[in-house]
């Protein structure tokens, strides 16, 4: 049986490995088509996998790749039944692949349908668009919560990682949406009671345990939602959003101190402006302070160089006219 093994794989080498790689070497241009077809090929099957991991359709990937390896295990050690029974499946696999795979199929479909040529490499949008974005999210949320009375409290993350904070609630990683933030937070539910924290453009967590904070200043009728939003933003550079159950009115909390009764349009502007345009983009006035700094710094260099190689010059004159005295 090892003899006929050694055959059929020295057969199946000669036949096609060697073949191909003399055809490759009589026309160098077919290499550059072979790296474009595998890149493609790997690209599809990243691409295939990313959709498919996770799924219940990964289980059904095992099975057919187990399958695939016994039916060509099967071939070369000569069992010729359960080859042919094998074969047979593997004839009708594309269409039991289709039927299978049907959702995801349809989903990556639908991506690539997308006008954004982005889109097919995986490419994000733009960050700061993206956290713009988010932040109209969480204000259309903040508002809804406002009008039915219903108790927020959400964190926006900026430089400073929380991940400690994060780690004290439920993982989500979600898409920031309002309907889901509006949902977390509806009474009795398991997941209404803390906080959401929203990190790299994702829900990361919900019922998260915030610090309160115990300044005696803090006014006595702010309650424990609104401690703990000013809590996380004395020992963090987040921005939290709060939804007093009570009034339902919007509050932010921001490097320890508390914004209260904020409208839309204001809570807009304060996110965009803390967690958008000042780590996004740079103030012009600051450029051009920064290249006033240079421009003096070179001058005062110059002007230093300048005064140097006068003294220097005034030093070697005295010094030949004490020369010249000595020799008279």
């Amino acid at each position: 049986m090892g003899n006929s093994i050694g055959i059929a794989w020295e057969k199946f080498y000669n036949e096609n490995i060697l073949n191909y790689f003399r055809s490759l070497s009589e026309n160098p241009f077919a290499i550059v088509t072979l790296i474009i077809d595998l890149t493609i090929v790997i690209f599809l099957f990243y691409y295939f996998f990313k959709i498919v991991k996770g799924s219940r359709a990964w289980q059904l990937i095992k099975g057919i790749i187990l399958l695939i390896i016994i039916t060509a295990l099967s071939s070369l050690l000569n069992l010729k039944i359960l080859n042919t029974i094998l074969t047979g499946i593997m004839n009708w696999g594309v269409i039991a692949i289709i039927v299978i795979f049907q959702p995801e199929l349809r989903r990556a479909l639908e991506q690539l349908g997308t006008n954004k040529i982005t889109r097919y490499f995986g490419i994000d949008q733009d960050i700061a668009t993206k956290t713009k974005e988010d932040i109209y999210k969480v204000v259309i949320a903040a508002e809804e919560l406002s009008k039915s009375k219903t108790g927020a409290l959400i964190v926006l993350e900026r430089d400073i990682n929380i991940q400690d904070i994060i780690s004290t609630g439920i993982p989500m990683d979600a898409e920031v949406s309002p309907q889901l933030l509006v949902n977390i937070f509806v009474p009795k539910t398991p997941l209404h009671d803390g906080a959401v924290v929203i990190s790299n453009n994702k829900i990361a967590a919900a019922a998260c345990v915030l610090p309160l904070a115990n300044d005696n200043d803090i006014a006595k009728e702010l309650g424990t939602r609104h401690r703990a939003a000013i809590g996380i933003s004395k020992e963090s550079d987040s921005i939290v959003v709060v939804v007093s159950e009570e009034t339902g009115k919007i509050s932010v909390a921001k490097d320890g101190t508390l914004i209260a009764d904020v409208r839309e349009d204001a809570l807009k502007k304060i996110l965009i402006s803390n967690i958008v345009t000042k780590r996004f983009t740079v103030d012009k006035s600051s450029k051009k302070s920064r290249l006033k700094e240079l421009k003096n710094k070179i001058f005062k260099n110059e002007v230093n160089s300048k005064k140097v190689k006068s003294e220097k010059v005034k030093s070697e004159n005295e010094i030949n006219k004490n020369v010249k005295e000595e020799n008279k």
